[in-house]
């Protein structure tokens, strides 16, 4: 099993709702367990900014998929929960990005990891670094950025909830 982590963002719609079914639907997928779960932040958009906050989070899973299988498997989920693409950077239901998966470099049309703007991302970094193993080769980095983004203010994150992840079947909220 290879270790991935994938973010999840959404402006639209009852945001903490949608943000907790595509982590369910991800769970339930053959070949995906979702193993941690960062907290909710709510972040100002980045980008086109004349448009609603967003709830955050990054999940870390186990899975055997590729990749790219895992990729598309986020974007079928994404379409089940009413994704629609009308803009870059625009308003949301919800939106899933593979982040990093294991060491793996890859740049291709269809995906590059690890993500090629993260690094840049304080409403990326900062759940990140909630769940990232700390034998990932990217943690020192992501941890700096991480407080480094918080200290800042930058990007308006504020935490807005924390999410235990009891078990494989049973998630619940605090």
């Amino acid at each position: 099993m290879s270790e991935a982590y994938i973010a999840l963002g959404s402006n639209m719609g009852d945001r903490e709702s949608l943000l907790m079914k595509a982590i369910q639907r991800l769970h339930a997928q053959p070949g995906i367990t979702v193993n941690r779960v960062s907290g909710m932040y709510e972040t100002d958009p980045v980008g086109y900014t004349e448009q609603p906050p967003f709830l955050n989070m990054v999940v870390a899973v186990a899975t055997g998929l590729t990749p790219l299988s895992l990729l598309r498997t986020g974007l079928r989920i994404e379409q089940e929960l009413g994704r629609i693409r009308h803009e870059r950077w625009g308003p949301r239901t919800i939106d899933l990005d593979l982040l990093l998966y294991d060491n793996v470099r890859m740049d291709q049309e269809e995906l590059t990891l690890p993500h090629p703007r993260m690094m840049e991302r304080s409403f990326v970094l900062v759940p990140l670094y909630d769940v990232l193993n700390v034998a990932h080769p990217l943690h020192e980095q992501v941890a700096t950025s991480s407080v480094a983004a918080t200290q800042a203010g930058k990007e308006g994150i504020t935490l807005w909830k924390t999410i235990n992840w009891l078990n494989e079947s049973e998630p619940f909220e605090s």
